[in-house]
């Protein structure tokens, strides 16, 4: 039913009250306030999935009792497809049942967390959906990173159990904090190394599993688990630090699974991602849609441009996950006449930028692209069902009433919300960019980090509107239109994006300023012609205050390469003599940001990250342009 459907059967139902009133109310409706019939077609739909999930709460389910009732509803349809291989959801039921038995022989038991450090592979959904049988939480490890960031994500996760993964890679990664990790009672189990002897210490996974039985795990072991109990926690860079682990309940996956029914998902359709399963928007919005639907699922080692078409059309994928990067890397791919020759009719994901959105959608014969906004930690977010171009979702007043998201006046010098002379924030016009916080209340959902109740409290805004009031800091600018349709602008504070990923700034910070040449160091993000997100770059102060020599340039490279993830690592460097501080001995963020990379208006040197070099070389005029012009990879 279209908006004006909608609309015409609330006037009917106002017409119940009496013809004039109806005919009155149907009026002030459609000259006043025709937005009301968006509210009214999207709340319909929304009103399903509430009651559905009611539903589950009421019997007490998690995401795996789904999966178990798909299982019996369509044994035999392929739930996973993996390069060349297919697994029904009958066999995927059956890994999922060994893997949690295998748990329970590890010592796992329902309210225990285990830590899992696992490519994109079959194995990480058996192992997720195995631990979720068993009641146990995970807490999925981003495999990128490495030393201290790894250390210190295993470290706040409280996990029981480590379980790495087939490749050498991560079983390296995990040695080199073997002993910063290592405590009497912790287990390491491998998986995929089958009859290669593993080092003292660490245990097969794989003589457990090809033990285990195949038979379904009886569901009293996760019995009356709450809607509000963890599920998993899913590590996010918040605004300042090393990642934290935001708490993921099992509400949160229900709602993420059932996200893209919104925008028209369906039980036959195939949906295919090549986004990390260590993230929210694979593990919680991929997965547990295709869950939900009993639809089928194509996973990607990894996201490649160059097959991504061929992946879907091979598969007949009708429903693709995207990070606004991804849609430009596609743009960016050489033109073929079978561009728009492809099954895909719903694009769903975040971060698509309007300056790709139309190209994009035009290009590959794209129906409906589902853009949403969420924060894993976060308590709001909002989804565009309305294939409304560059939008997020829509925040009206009517909808403001369930969801009580706001945008207020923020002061990007200052680095905080503008207040008024009664020290309250002051709400944004139609058009204004501010802040976005989402209220919250008894019935709101505001989980925050793991273990970390000063964290948690750092993202909360308090006396917003009236005294004792609490908001959820998004920590993004948004703004809103006449029609109340929500459009992401950029984010604040310390953290950026890159990659696909979030950047903390004070982690790379803390990494470079720990060098014995380095006095101090002020990260930020900066805008990159043709890419999405913001490059890191690197204000530096040397100890000797001269300029970096080429052999402290290469002590920098190498710090970073060691101990940061790729997208973490700084693309540019800026020497400087003194570092820029407010009043309050913040380090002040804007204008170096707002000046960019461009040396023909930097007084500064500045050097560019070369990865064939392995050091930082310093940036002309000539390298700007080659960078500009997409010659050089950044």
């Amino acid at each position: 039913m279209g908006a004006l459907g909608c609309l015409f059967n609330f006037a009917l139902w106002a017409g119940g009250l009496g013809g004039s009133v109806g005919l009155l109310l149907y009026l002030i409706i459609k000259y006043k306030a025709p937005w009301i019939a968006l509210d009214l077609k999207y709340l319909a739909k929304l009103g399903k999935t509430k009651k559905k999930l009611m539903g589950y709460a009421a019997k007490h389910w998690t995401m795996v009792d789904i999966f178990e009732q798909r299982t019996r509803m369509y044994p035999n349809k392929t739930f996973l497809i993996f390069g060349d291989e297919k697994y029904t959801y009958s066999e995927m039921n059956d890994m999922a049942n060994k893997a949690g038995h295998a748990a329970l022989e590890c010592g796992l038991r329902r309210g225990d967390i285990a830590a899992v450090m696992i490519y994109n592979e079959p194995m990480f959904l058996a192992t997720y959906l195995g631990l979720m049988k068993i009641g146990v939480q995970t807490a999925f490890l981003n495999f990128n990173l490495r030393h201290k960031s790894l250390q210190h994500c295993y470290a706040v996760s409280n996990a029981k159990v480590l379980i790495v993964g087939k490749g050498d890679e991560l079983l390296h990664a995990i040695q080199e904090i073997d002993s910063d990790i290592r405590s009497d009672d912790m287990k390491i189990y491998v998986q995929g190394h089958g009859d290669k002897t593993l080092e003292k210490g660490y245990l097969s996974f794989d003589d457990l599993y090809k033990k285990a039985p195949t038979n379904n795990i009886n569901a009293k072991i996760r019995a009356n688990i709450e809607m509000q109990d963890p599920a998993c926690y899913i590590y996010t860079s918040g605004t300042t630090g090393l990642p934290k682990a935001a708490v993921v309940t099992h509400s949160k996956v229900f709602k993420g699974g059932n996200l893209i029914e919104l925008c028209g998902m369906k039980h036959d359709d195939v949906l295919y991602t090549g986004l990390p399963l260590y993230h929210s928007a694979a593990a919680l919005i991929g997965v547990g849609n295709v869950v939900e639907q009993g639809a089928t699922l194509v996973l990607s080692p990894k996201f490649s441009a160059s097959k991504f078409w061929d992946d879907c059309r091979k598969h007949k994928v009708t429903v693709i996950q995207y990070i606004g990067e991804i849609c430009r890397y596609l743009l960016a791919q050489p033109k073929r006449s079978n561009d728009g020759n492809n099954e895909v009719r719903i694009a769903f994901g975040n971060g698509l930028r309007p300056d790709v959105w139309k190209d994009f959608q035009q290009r590959f014969n794209i129906k409906v692209i589902g853009e949403f906004y969420a924060a894993t930690e976060g308590n709001g977010g909002f989804i565009n069902t309305f294939n409304k171009f560059a939008a997020v979702g829509r925040s009206s007043p009517f909808t403001g009433l369930l969801f009580p998201t706001d945008f207020i006046k923020y002061s990007v010098e200052q680095d905080e919300p503008v207040r008024d002379e009664n020290g309250f924030c002051i709400r944004c016009k139609a058009g204004e960019t501010g802040l976005m916080i989402c209220k919250i209340k008894r019935d709101t959902e505001y989980d925050g980090y793991m273990g970390k109740p000063e964290l948690t409290e750092k993202k909360i805004i308090t006396d917003v509107f009236k005294k004792g009031d609490k908001y959820f800091n998004s920590g993004d600018l948004m703004s809103r239109d006449e029609e109340y349709f929500v459009y992401f602008k950029d984010r604040i504070g310390d953290t950026f994006r890159w990659k696909g990923e979030n950047v903390s700034t004070i982690e790379v910070s803390n990494v470079i300023s720990d060098l014995d040449c380095v006095e101090d160091a002020n990260v930020y993000g900066v805008e990159v012609p043709g890419h999405d997100g913001r490059a890191g770059m690197a204000a530096i102060t040397m100890k000797d205050n001269n300029l970096p020599s080429e052999e402290q340039l290469k002590i920098i490279y190498a710090a970073c390469e060691d101990l940061l993830p790729v997208y973490a690592r700084p693309r540019f460097l800026r020497s400087i003599k003194e570092m820029i501080i407010t009043a309050t001995f913040k380090q002040k963020k804007v204008d170096l940001v707002e000046h960019g990379f461009d040396p023909s208006g930097i007084e500064d040197p500045l050097y560019f990250m070369d990865t064939t070099k392995a050091t930082y070389v310093p940036m002309d005029q000539e390298l700007y342009k080659r960078i500009v012009q997409g010659e050089f990879r950044v």
